[in-house]
C-alpha cells in the first residue's frame, strides 16, 4: 500500500508546471498575464478547495477517492488540450477556468486518499511518512518533464495532454491497492524505520539522477533518443522502491510460517469500567454541541473540526499557509514569465521549473525526516521550520529583485526548497495538535486559504503590476494595447514591487511562526503521540 502510495503521489504534481504550459494558453488563448495569473488563481482555488472532499473521505474508502480524482483529472486537462489545440471552438475565460479547476481539484482526492490512509496506519512515524508522500509529489514535476521531453519533445501543448492521462492512468492501476487496514503491533514493529529510510535512499537516488540529467539538458543539446533514455532511467528507478517492498513481503511471510499460529495464545484485556468516569461521560453528553466547540481538549487529543477551526493554533496556521502558499505558488507560477522578463530563453525557463521541483522534493523529505529528529532528541517545535521556511522564501523573492548574474537560478532552489518545507509541516502539526479522529477534514481545512492567497498575490497584485509594467514600455515606445491581444513586459521593473510585497508577507509568517513555536513548546517537550490515539489507529478505528 505504502509503495503504491509513492507511484500515485509521483504521477499527481500536474498543478506544478504550470509555468510549462502556461505560455502555450497565454499566445494561443490571446491572454493578457492578469488574465493568466487568474487561470493560475482557479488552478490554486480547485487544488486547494479540498473540504468537501475530506468530508467525503471521513465516510468513504480511499480507493473511491481516487477513482473521482482519476476521473476529474482527465476531464479538466484534456479540456484544456482540445482549446488550446483549437479542436473546440475558443471557449471564453470563465470556462478555461473552470476546466482548469476541475483538473487541478484531482490533487485534493489524491492527498487525501493517500495521506489519510498512511497516516493512520502508521500514526508514530506519520512525519517522515508524510516527507516521503509529499516529497514524491514534489518530484512529480520534474518526471513529468521528463516523460513530456521523451514522448513529444518540445511541445508544451502536449504536456497538457500528458497531464491529462498519465496521472489518471496511474491512479487507476494503483487505486484498489490504497485501504486503511488492521495492522498489528510486531508486524509494525519489524517494518519501521529501516524500511522508510531504504524508500528514502531510493527518492534521493531519484532525485540525483533527475538533478544530473537537468544539468546535462542544459549544457549539451539532447537528440529525441536521449531523452527517450533519461526517461527510461528514471521510470526504472521511480519503481525501485517496488523491489525494496517484494523483498520486505516475503521475508515477513517467510518469517510468518516460521512461527507457527496454531499454538498462539489470544489475550482479551478485561475493561474495569471506573463508574465516576461513566457518570462524567454521562454529563458530557448532555453538553450541547455549540456548548462544547469552546471547550476544547488538550492538545494532541481529538478536536471536533470547529474546536479545531476555532482554535488559535490554527489561526497561526492559516498565516503560515498564507505566506508559505501563497508567495511560493505566485513565483512557481510566473517562473516562465520571470525569466521571460530578465532575458532567458525558454530552455532556461524549463531548468527554473525543474529545479524548484527538485528542491521542493528535498524541501519536503528532509522537513519530514530533520523535523522527527530534533523533536525526538532535542525537543525542537516544529513550527521553527516553518521559520526557517519563510526566511528562505524571503531572501528567494530578494535574490529575483535585486537580479544578479545567476541569482535566478539561486533563487529557484531556495523558493522550491521552502516550499518543500512547509507542506509536511502542516500536515503534521494538524495531525499532532488536533488528533487524527477527522485529519480527512482539518488537512484541507487548512488549504482553504491557499486560493484567498494566490488570488490576493498572484492576481491582484503580481498580475496587475506586471501588466502596469508592460503597459507603460508600450506607451514609451509610441505604441497602444488593443485588449485581447498579449502583453509581454521585459527588464527588472515588471515583477520588482511585487515580489518586495511577498518578501514583506514572508518575514511576517516568519515571526508569526516564531509565536507559534512558543506556544507550543511545552505540548512538544512531552510525549507527542498520545497512546490512546496509537491504540485506535492499530486498532484500524476511525
Amino acid at each position: 500500500m505504502l509503495c503504491a502510495s509513492f507511484f500515485i503521489m509521483a504521477g499527481a504534481g500536474g498543478i506544478y508546471v504550470f509555468g510549462l504550459y502556461s505560455e502555450a494558453i497565454k499566445s494561443s488563448l490571446g491572454y493578457d498575464q492578469s488574465t493568466l495569473n487568474f487561470l493560475g488563481f482557479a488552478k490554486d482555488l480547485g487544488s486547494n478547495f479540498g473540504t468537501p472532499v475530506g468530508l467525503i473521505g471521513e465516510f468513504t474508502p480511499p480507493w473511491l477517492l481516487l477513482l473521482l480524482g482519476s476521473a476529474f483529472n482527465f476531464v479538466g486537462y484534456f479540456m484544456i488540450w482540445l482549446s488550446v489545440t483549437a479542436r473546440i471552438s475558443k471557449p471564453h475565460v470563465w470556462q478555461v477556468c473552470i476546466y482548469m479547476a476541475i483538473g487541478a481539484s484531482s490533487s485534493n482526492f489524491t492527498i487525501t486518499a493517500v495521506n489519510t490512509a498512511c497516516v493512520k496506519i502508521f500514526p508514530e512515524s506519520r512525519c517522515p511518512i508524510l516527507g516521503l508522500l509529499t516529497g514524491y509529489l514534489g518530484l512529480s514535476g520534474a518526471i513529468m518533464t521528463q516523460l513530456y521531453l521523451a514522448l513529444y519533445g518540445n511541445d508544451s501543448e502536449s504536456l497538457i495532454l500528458l497531464i491529462a492521462w498519465f496521472p489518471a492512468a496511474i491512479t487507476l492501476l494503483f487505486a484498489f491497492v490504497i485501504w486503511i487496514m488492521k495492522v498489528g503491533t510486531s508486524t509494525r514493529q519489524s517494518i519501521e524505520p529501516k524500511i522508510f529510510y531504504r524508500f528514502l535512499f531510493a527518492s534521493i537516488t531519484l532525485a540525483l539522477v533527475i538533478m544530473a540529467m537537468i544539468i546535462a539538458q542544459k549544457q549539451i543539446p539532447f537528440p529525441k533518443s536521449a531523452y527517450i533514455s533519461c526517461a527510461t532511467l528514471v521510470c526504472f528507478i521511480l519503481i525501485f522502491p517496488m523491489f525494496i517492498t517484494i523483498r520486505k513481503e516475503f521475508l515477513l511471510w517467510k518469517k510468518s510460517l516460521e512461527n507457527n499460529t496454531a499454538n498462539e495464545v489470544i489475550i482479551e484485556k478485561i475493561q474495569i469500567v471506573d463508574p465516576n468516569e461513566e457518570k462524567a461521560k454521562d454529563n458530557h453528553a448532555d453538553i450541547s454541541y455549540f456548548s462544547n466547540i469552546f471547550n476544547k481538549p488538550e492538545r494532541g487529543e481529538d478536536h471536533t473540526i470547529m474546536q479545531a477551526l476555532l482554535s488559535v493554533d490554527m489561526l497561526l496556521i492559516l498565516i503560515s499557509s498564507f505566506a508559505g502558499y501563497g508567495t511560493n505558488v505566485t513565483v512557481v507560477d510566473n517562473l516562465g514569465q520571470i525569466s521571460e522578463s530578465l532575458g532567458y530563453t525558454g530552455n532556461t525557463a524549463r531548468l527554473f521549473v525543474s529545479l524548484v521541483s527538485i528542491w521542493n522534493y528535498s524541501g519536503r523529505v528532509l522537513a519530514g525526516f530533520v523535523s522527527e529528529i530534533l523533536l525526538q532528541k532535542y525537543k525542537v517545535p516544529r513550527p521553527l521550520l516553518l521559520t526557517f521556511s519563510h526566511l528562505l522564501t524571503c531572501i528567494g523573492h530578494l535574490l529575483i529583485v535585486f537580479s544578479a548574474p545567476g541569482s535566478v537560478y539561486f533563487a529557484s532552489v531556495l523558493i522550491g526548497f521552502s516550499f518543500g518545507v512547509t507542506w509536511p509541516m502542516f500536515y503534521a502539526l494538524v495531525s499532532e495538535l488536533f488528533g487524527l479522529k477527522y485529519f480527512s477534514t482539518l488537512q484541507n481545512c487548512v488549504l482553504l486559504v491557499v486560493p484567498f492567497a494566490s488570488y490576493v498575490l498572484n492576481v491582484m497584485v503580481t498580475g496587475s503590476f506586471y501588466d502596469r509594467e508592460a503597459k507603460n514600455q508600450l506607451k514609451k515606445s509610441g505604441k497602444e494595447w488593443v485588449k485581447g491581444t498579449e502583453l509581454a513586459c521585459i527588464g527588472k521593473g515588471c515583477y520588482k514591487i511585487s515580489l518586495t510585497i511577498m518578501a514583506c508577507v514572508s518575514f511576517f509568517a516568519a515571526v508569526t511562526s516564531v509565536i507559534f513555536a512558543m506556544r507550543t513548546t511545552e505540548f512538544y517537550k512531552s510525549v507527542t503521540y498520545k497512546n490512546n490515539e496509537v491504540q485506535r489507529c492499530r486498532n484500524g478505528a476511525d
